[in-house]
């Protein structure tokens, strides 16, 4: 079975003035395993402003410890309709940076029903792993990571 391990997991989110704040958390919530503990779950909420003067709250969550991390990436994989998965992999090479991390976007409204959508508009759930491999190069994380889904 090929697996793939994480140094983390970092989700990232906006939430506008027009939003409700507490369905933006629900979106983001559909995202992490009830099986992780809630002290493996680093949760902040940063108050800014938008370009226009706006308010914009920045939605950031972490998870560290290896064991919620592996909770976290069989749930993402579940997660996966065969069609994002297909997108993925037919897109892996831009989705992975030079530092090993994955960057997978999906549709924030469509979380919030309950859905994972991979998208890549502008009202998004930037979802960040930052992949074990070794050695460490773009190449290895490409490679476990197409493994990873292929499976």
């Amino acid at each position: 079975m090929a697996e793939i391990r994480a140094h983390h997991v970092r989700l990232t989110t906006f939430i506008q003035a027009t939003e409700d704040e507490d369905k933006v958390l629900e979106a983001i919530a559909a995202f992490i395993p009830e099986e992780i503990d809630e002290e493996d779950i680093i949760f902040d909420v940063v108050e800014t402003e938008g370009y226009f003067g706006n308010p914009i709250k920045v939605v950031n969550v972490e998870i560290k410890r290896s064991k919620a991390v592996r909770a976290f990436l069989k749930h993402f994989k579940e997660l996966l309709s065969d069609e994002d998965k297909r997108y993925l992999l037919d897109h892996l090479d831009e989705k992975v940076d030079e530092e090993g991390t994955l960057y997978v976007r999906f549709n924030k409204q469509k979380a919030y029903l309950g859905e994972a959508e991979v998208d890549e508009g502008p009202d998004v759930i930037q979802v960040r792993i930052k992949v074990k491999a070794f050695p460490m190069r773009k190449e290895a994380v490409v490679k476990a990571v197409r493994e990873w889904l292929e499976e």
